[in-house]
Parts: C-alpha cells; structure tokens; sequence
C-alpha cells in the first residue's frame, strides 16, 4: 500500500509538471494554430516556414487565460491517474498470483532474462495497463474535452462530475468510451513492440562479461521505448480525435474536423492528407507541404 501511494504522490507530480506540454500537444493534433508561420532556419541552417513551438504556443495560452490556462482539464488528468495506478497494482498483483508458476502452458516457472520470462511478463503488463486504461478512460476523454474548449471559448466541460453528467445526457455510456480501440491498440503494441526488442537487443547484441552491462541495458529499453512510442504514434493522434469528434464543441467539428463514423474512418483520412504525425514534434514545425493557412479559421486546409 505505502509503495502505491508513493507512486500515486510521484505520478500526480509528474503530471502536474507535464500539463501544460499535453494541453498545447493536443490543441496541435487536433489543427488549431492559432500563430502565423514565420521564416526561420532549420538545423542545417536553410530558410524555412516554420510553425510557433511549445514556448511561443505557451506565450499565446498566457496570453489570453493567464498561467493558470496552461493547467485546463488537470483535474480529470488527476483523477485518471491516482485510478489508473490503483488499478494498475492490484490487477498486476492479482495477475502475478494466478501466474506463478504457468502461463501458456508451461509447467515450469520461466528463467529470469529467457523468452518465455519475457512474455509472461510483458502479458501480465499488457493485462494490468489494459484494466487501468479501460477504467479510466472516461477521464482522459473528459480531460481532452476541457483542453480542446480552448478554441472555441466554450464553457460545455467545466467540472468532472458536470462533465459526467452532460456526456450521459448527450452521448451515453458510449460517450465516456470515445476513442478507447486506438488507444488500447497502440498501448498493446507499444509495450510488446519494447519489451521484445529490448530483449532481442540484451540477448544477442550486448555482450554480458563487458563492465557496465545493467546501465547499457536500461538504456536499451529507453531506447526501444521511445522507437515503440514514435511507432505507434498515429494510434495516440487517432484516440484524441476520436475523443472529441463531434462533442459539440469547435474542435471536434468542421472545420477542424470530419465527422468521422469509427476510428479507423479517422485514420484513413488522416493518412491521405499526410497528417499522421500531427502533434508528434513541438520543436522545429515546419509548414506542411501543400497547405495553406487560413488567418481567420486559425488552421491549415
């Protein structure tokens, strides 16, 4: 119980301190610029468009709410997450019980840094995030809504519970569940996408007799984390958007937005107009290729 809490204290920490680079990620993945490209130059020193980054994106939130703008929809963000960690330990301490000593069929418990360890650990994670995301995913959906209210000025998702309350009305249990598929999909792909190749990395490319072995491997997993995280990227942008498509607010309706039917109506229309990595970079945005911004509606068509 004490560990939890710890990690419960650290996560809101953690959180707190990320807000304001999740709030201005997720106004970029749903098209709104509010700032005009400017000419700059790139890393290689060539004159190009480019789009306003994270500070001067801040300057503009400060600018019309004040610094306590920067920090829309923590409270639900709070919530999803104190839960999710809740969740996330009792079901992997359930979990771990039931697979002590099988899974998959085998009779003997998995050598630590084998294969089959490998995926047995990875299934149980897989199962504990998987709980914890489904639990609070109604939070996280309230959470983008408070965040994309920005660009319209409305007011429609002012608290958790009346937040609550106006989703059932409007939209149903499915209301809360909006954008869930992509998520849990990329979630499942990312951790296997990392977990198998910072095994494959330790086993067959680092040698174990060389000094230095525990940090070189830790780093192997940072590494393979961020490789499974840029991977799966598309799956983040196309659960965001599905969260907020046709909400009734500005954000999620044209012309920022289709009206989408599914998710993967969403990613198909993202993938033809080349926007799969939308919000993927807050530093160095160059203008998309193509497009043209439109000053009035504060986005590019």
């Amino acid at each position: 119980m004490a560990e939890t809490c710890g990690q419960v204290l650290l996560g809101s920490g953690l959180t707190i301190l990320s807000h304001p680079l999740m709030y201005i990620k997720v106004l970029v993945q749903v098209g709104h610029e509010p700032l005009p490209p400017t000419l700059g130059r790139n890393l290689f020193g060539r004159q190009v468009y480019q789009l306003p980054g994270l500070f001067a994106y801040a300057k503009h939130i400060i600018k019309i709410d004040g610094k306590s703008g920067l920090f829309k929809g923590l409270t639900p963000r709070l919530c999803a997450g104190t839960i999710g960690t809740i969740v996330h330990s009792k079901v992997l301490q359930h979990v771990s019980h039931l697979f002590t000593f099988q899974i998959w069929g085998s009779s003997q418990k998995a050598e630590d840094g084998s294969l089959q360890h490998v995926v047995n650990e990875t299934t149980k994670e897989m199962i504990a995030r998987s709980c914890a995301t489904i639990v609070t995913h109604p939070f996280h959906v309230i959470t983008l809504r408070c965040m994309v209210q920005f660009i319209g000025r409305e007011a429609k998702y002012s608290g958790v519970f009346d937040s609550i309350v106006t989703i059932y009305r409007e939209e149903g249990i499915l209301g809360f569940f909006a954008g869930l598929i992509p998520r849990l999909l990329g979630d499942i792909l990312s951790l296997w996408i990392c977990n198998m190749l910072a095994h494959f990395i330790n086993t067959y490319a680092i040698d174990d007799s060389t000094s230095h072995t525990g940090e070189i491997k830790n780093c192997s997993q940072a590494v393979t984390g961020f490789f499974a995280s840029m991977l799966t990227y598309p799956f983040v942008l196309v659960s965001n958007l599905m969260a907020v498509n046709n909400c009734g607010l500005a954000g999620g309706l044209p012309p920022y937005a289709a009206i989408y039917p599914n998710w993967l109506h969403c990613w198909s229309h993202l993938s033809r107009e080349g926007n799969m990595s939308r919000g993927n970079s807050l530093f160095f945005r160059k203008l998309p290729a193509g497009k043209m911004y439109a000053i009035e509606q504060k986005r590019f068509f």
